[in-house]
């Protein structure tokens, strides 16, 4: 066994002897290296890109091939040349010229628009054939990605000071090879190979193919990564409501004749595209595309983006194109930061299996031979041309039959250890390959600065993450500054031994109400990490009331022991000064200005002591179960001061007792021993998985959420007796131009004769501030009036528009606001029917959020409101 597993070594080595390299420059005719540029070995599926200085490689074993040169709006150029093998080096120069598109004259049957608009009109018609023409296909992929700083502030909105981590040059530098499979309508898996990140030996880069066929140009909307809003392809269905197109030339290619075409914005503020798009006459298909979005466009983090993409015909005697490059480019200014990056994809090693055994007749064949240069051209009108759909009758049950047989792993395009809903496996030791093995599988040549970088950055490692040398950098991130005392809380790190503590910020730390007068409530969370993901943290806290002189000390503490299935366990202990409504958008800061300046001590309090231990963990893949146990010692508080800064005599402090239609709240002390389960399923759950933990991605599904809350009664004195049995669902749903929807439904009941207190009861989260801390609640209901001990049903809507109205007015579309809608329900035996509308915008300033509310119960108006809060 022995001496055939050395043989093979000695097979294996012999064969990659026998291969040598070819590299070059790629440049303009003024000597200017074209950066990102195509080489692509003809006749087979191997291809590369030159890096930003145009320089590429290819490793190919000895013998004769065909070269191909393609730059988007260059003249393709082919060279023959030999390679002789025995890790020899080959160099090739290549100078590409650009394309010349030639304007010739045009001959149409009737006024119509600008030549390109037939050209467009068919690349439309045949959109949904080229996005299912390729029922399934396998590829290996390499990624690189690489984002530098050019300017770093001393500080951010000049509070916060940036540590010493920051600095002007390359901060995130990675590679990754991986295999990638596809099938229609959209299953897409990848199996990483191997990575690389600059400076981290153990670090796995978050680089994924898969993200990449977000920007496909054949859907009507893409999603660019970069803004909430949906962007019109330049041949989506509506693309000629959102464009203007202009022919600026055509080229023969061989048999191809590609058209340039020119596309710009109708309105400059709308989510569309401009650039250049190439699309080859007869079949109108795309080419390839250099097309851009700027800020006009409301992009979110960066000033400008661009996406150059190139397709050519797959391997194989079909007729399908594939794409074998895509470059995505950036320029980000934030929060003082500038800088820049890039994601450059290469797919090679093809196999495909095509929807049609043969393409559908085009509707304009190619001619059999170039015509003459100056020979007018008889082009349709559009009109004309939508006569002229193709016919594409049994398109979806041939894209349903191929994708099966995909399925069935029968042509060998599977990835094989994948699990259902498993989009990506990144294998252990990907992380493990040294130099020499990236040298020989980097399709993309390193650039001067990349070389650097790694250099550096992997030599000092070890000093880098040595004990002196990070708590050298800890001395400057942890210097204490007022600005994180007061609204982030202050973080005191030993980063070498990845432990943390955090002090909660001021605002947090002292606050203000009517049963305890000044609260002084400190807190420190202490946390500590490993290298796998596990973590446990523990937080004392000593809350004391100044004016009724009670002291709560409790402590908390959790553990995730499992990556993979997120398992965690926790523990709380000791007293506490509870909100009888546990979810209440009425934060400490929020309650404590309505006291103090309002003279509305909204908040109702009770004293709560005892203990609850909590455990969590996701079952299977989709499904994740919390259980609960609890023993509490509840007590009544009542108001013990008066004292405020601003007195208004037409308003007084209520009772810290709330107000409920039910019943009255008064219960003074109880016992109560309570069980809870819930879980959560969401179907067809899309996760990664690591070698670090697994991470959930989310579904197209709702989530389906059920819970179960026991009050045990008779036992350790538990005065309690009652169960909550509740359903529900959530879901986002992307609606493409027309935003975001949101929403969430619960129901459920207390069945029997439930024996139970006012805290026990099912509470919904109110609000009757102007100040929103959650704007997916209610906003004018009272906090406590509706809670109940019956059945109840609540159900929240929030649709963002994300600008697609405000961006058509000229004056507020510079303002970059977003309208937002909402539907906040409820209804109780006592509430009846309660209903809230709002309407508002987001993004004010960036970050705020402002709505305007009414209320209605049984049809009847019962107040209105303006809400402001955090909304980005």
């Amino acid at each position: 066994m022995r001496s055939v597993l050395l043989l093979i070594c000695l097979l294996l080595s012999a064969c990659l002897a026998q291969a040598g390299v070819v590299r070059g420059l790629v440049s303009d005719p003024k000597g200017q290296p074209l950066a990102f540029a195509n080489v692509a070995v003809r006749g087979t599926t191997t291809s590369t890109a030159t890096n930003e200085q145009g320089n590429y490689q290819l490793r190919l074993s000895a013998g004769t091939y065909e070269l191909v040169f393609q730059y988007v709006g260059y003249k393709p150029q082919p060279a023959t040349i030999r390679v002789a093998g025995a890790d020899t080096a080959t160099v090739l120069n290549i100078t590409l010229v650009p394309e010349s598109y030639q304007l010739r004259e045009v001959v149409v049957r009737s006024t119509d628009k600008d030549p390109a608009y037939t050209i467009v009109q068919q690349a439309i018609q045949w959109r949904n054939y080229h996005q299912r023409e390729v029922a399934a296909f396998k590829a290996r992929t390499y990624i690189k990605t690489l984002a530098r700083f050019t300017d770093v502030p001393g500080k951010i909105m000049g509070l916060v000071k940036v540590g010493p981590d920051f600095k002007p040059g390359i901060f995130y530098l990675s590679e990754t090879v991986s295999e990638m499979s596809f099938r229609q309508p959209n299953v897409v898996q990848e199996r990483m190979i191997s990575s690389r990140v600059s400076g981290d030996t153990k670090g796995i880069s978050f680089n994924r193919a898969s993200a990449g066929r977000g920007l496909n140009f054949y859907q009507n909307v893409l999603k660019s990564g970069f803004s909430e809003r949906g962007f019109v392809s330049p041949i989506a269905a509506n693309a000629p409501l959102f464009y203007r197109y202009e022919l600026e030339g055509s080229t023969q290619q061989g048999s191809l004749l590609i058209h340039k075409i020119k596309v710009t914005p109708r309105r400059r503020s709308d989510p569309v595209f401009s650039g250049h798009m190439y699309i080859v006459d007869g079949t109108w298909r795309l080419h390839s595309v250099s097309l851009n979005l700027t800020k006009d466009a409301q992009l979110d983090y960066v000033d400008n983006l661009h996406i150059e993409q190139l397709f050519a015909p797959a391997p194989g005697p079909s007729d399908v194109w594939v794409m074998q490059s895509q470059k995505v480019t950036v320029g980000f200014t934030a929060l003082g930061f500038k800088g820049n990056g890039y994601i450059t994809a290469i797919l090679s090693n093809y196999k495909v299996i095509p929807t049609y055994p043969n393409r559908p007749a085009p509707t304009v064949a190619v001619p059999a031979s170039p015509e003459p240069a100056d020979a007018p051209v008889t082009r349709e009108t559009v009109a004309d041309v939508k006569k002229q759909k193709p016919k594409l009758q049994g398109l979806s049950a041939a894209v349903r039959r191929q994708a099966k047989q995909a399925a069935r792993d029968t042509s060998g395009l599977g990835l094989g250890k994948l699990k259902r809903g498993e989009v990506m496996l990144v294998e252990k030791g990907v992380n493990e390959r040294d130099t020499s093995y990236w040298a020989t599988v980097r399709p993309i040549p390193l650039t001067a600065e990349e070389e650097k970088d790694y250099q550096v950055k992997d030599s000092t490692e070890v000093i880098r993450k040595s004990r002196p040398y990070q708590d050298s950098l800890d001395r400057k991130r942890n210097e204490l500054e007022v600005g994180k005392l007061l609204l982030t809380g202050y973080v005191y790190n030993q980063t070498f031994y990845k432990r943390q503590w955090y002090i909660a910020p001021v605002f947090n730390i002292l606050n203000y109400n009517t049963v305890e007068g000044l609260v002084i409530n400190p807190q420190a969370t202490f946390t500590q990490r490993t290298d796998d993901r596990r973590v446990w943290s523990v937080t004392p806290s000593v809350r004391y009331g100044v004016s009724n002189r009670l002291c709560s000390p409790s402590i908390s503490a959790s553990w995730q022991f499992d990556a993979v299935k997120l398992a965690r366990v926790s523990v709380h202990a000791g007293r506490t000064i509870e909100n009888f409504d546990p979810s209440s958008q009425l934060t400490p800061f929020i309650n404590s200005y309505y006291t103090l300046l309002k003279n509305q001590n909204y908040a109702k309090l009770y004293r709560r002591d005892g203990l609850e231990l909590g455990y969590q963990w996701e079952l299977i893949n989709g499904l994740t179960v919390q259980a609960a146990a609890s023993y509490f010692d509840r007590r009544e508080l009542y108001n013990t001061t008066s004292k405020l800064l601003v007195d208004k005599p037409e308003i007084g402090f209520t009772p810290n007792a709330p107000v409920n239609e039910e019943r009255p709240t008064s219960f003074g002390r109880s016992q109560a021993l309570t069980t809870e389960l819930s879980a959560s399923f969401r179907p067809g759950q899309r996760f990664i998985t690591r070698p670090d933990g697994k991470f959930n991605l989310g579904s197209k599904y709702p989530t389906f959420q059920f819970r179960w809350r026991q009050g045990v009664g008779s036992v350790l004195g538990s005065d309690v007796h009652y169960t909550l049995l509740e359903a529900g669902l959530r879901h986002s749903v992307n609606l493409g131009l027309l935003g975001t929807s949101n929403y969430r439904v619960a129901a459920g009941f207390f069945p029997g004769s439930p024996r139970l207190d006012f805290m026990d009861f099912r509470h919904f989260s109110g609000n009757r501030t102007y100040l929103a801390s959650d704007f997916s609640q209610f906003q004018l209901l009272d906090y406590y009036r509706f809670s109940t001990q019956d059945r109840f049903l609540e159900a929240h809507y929030n649709h963002h528009f994300n600008g697609f109205l405000l961006n058509k007015i000229p004056v507020l579309r510079r303002l970059k606001w977003q309208e937002v809608a909402s539907l906040n329900y409820l209804t109780t035996p006592a509430a009846n029917h309660y209903l809230e509308l709002g309407v508002g915008v987001e993004h004010v300033f960036k970050i705020i959020r402002v709505d305007f509310y009414t209320g209605l119960q049984s049809g009847q108006r019962v107040g209105t409101g303006l809400r402001v809060g955090i909304g980005f």
